[in-house]
């Protein structure tokens, strides 16, 4: 019987779904996924196995044009996505604009390799039902077909712009979030998947360690429960993690770039600090599926975003 394997790397701008659907192709929630944008900063790898074959998944950051150097290390990220897929996943929504940082989709015009063009949240489309049934819904009732026949021409209108775009590509629209067509997406990978062998143990579900994990968990709880600049001037790192058979001890130090952000983190009389640290404590029981004890602090590190060196000790590096 042989044997598949590949890469299969998801890219696009931000905030079109692709952590949502990372997770539900792989089946494990390991990419944060929130209605924020620029929350996926590294590559993140998830792995599906099967007897017959094995897709590593790749989820990377939004594509945008950098301000500083985090920023730069993301589009690297990014670009390195291009490098070494298998079959590449390009995902876009139904409200992008197609020609939003054309020197990256220039770039994917130019592979060779298979790409799927991915028409997410499609249950956006006016009219069209969020399961995805050739039905429309309004008010608790079927709506007129004129109705069907308006977002069926809306979703077709978005098929030729991008397939004039990247003619090369097959285009699937779909619902990461509904769970519509990515099954179809999942037998198509299969399809196109190269004959070789494993590339990861079988066992194997992502590509990064336990830290890692437990940092996105506790950024993901920031990204939640605080506004404006706060979110995006956060980095977490894990100082301890002592793992026994009953349960894992964690010290973390969420890292900020001036007084006033670590004011507001911990807030008043620690209330806030508290909240995210009970909420990720939860979070990580269910991840690793055992009692955590979790300690977080706050440290000021001013500028870290801009420095290589800084960017470097929090893994900011695609080489």
């Amino acid at each position: 019987m042989t044997h598949k394997a590949g890469f299969v790397n998801i890219v696009g701008n931000p905030n079109v779904g692709k952590s949502t659907l990372m997770n539900q192709l792989v089946g494990e929630r390991i990419s944060i996924a929130t209605f924020k944008a620029q929350t996926t900063r590294h590559r993140i790898m998830g792995i599906v196995n099967t007897p017959e074959m094995q897709i590593v998944f790749s989820d990377t950051p939004g594509v945008l044009k950098p301000n500083y150097k985090l920023q730069e290390s993301m589009l690297a990220f990014s670009e390195s996505a291009l490098q070494d897929a298998d079959v590449l996943l390009y995902v876009t929504d139904v409200v992008e604009n197609p020609e939003k940082n054309m020197d990256f989709l220039e770039k994917v015009q130019q592979m060779e390799i298979p790409v799927i063009l991915l028409i997410n949240k499609i249950d956006m489309v006016p009219q069209l039902s969020p399961d995805g049934d050739t039905k429309v819904r309004q008010q608790g009732k079927e709506a007129p077909s004129r109705a069907i026949g308006e977002a069926d021409n809306r979703l077709s209108g978005i098929v030729e712009k991008w397939h004039a775009l990247l003619p090369k590509a097959e285009i699937l629209p779909i619902s990461a979030k509904n769970k519509f067509g990515t099954d179809m997406l999942l037998k198509r990978i299969q399809e196109l998947l190269p004959e070789s062998p494993a590339y990861f143990e079988k066992d194997q579900l992502t590509d990064k360690p336990a830290r890692f994990f437990v940092s996105e968990i506790i950024r993901e709880k920031i990204l939640l429960y605080y506004d404006k600049e706060i979110p995006y001037a956060v980095e977490v790192r894990v100082e301890r993690f002592k793992e026994t058979e009953k349960n894992i001890h964690i010290n973390a130090v969420i890292y900020v770039e001036r007084d006033s952000q670590k004011g507001i983190i911990i807030g008043h009389q620690g209330v806030a600090l508290k909240k995210v640290s009970t909420e990720a404590r939860k979070a990580l029981e269910k991840f690793f599926d055992k009692s955590v004890y979790l300690e977080t602090f706050v440290k000021v590190d001013k500028d870290w975003r801009s420095s290589q060196k800084e960017l470097d000790s929090f893994g900011y590096n695609p080489e």
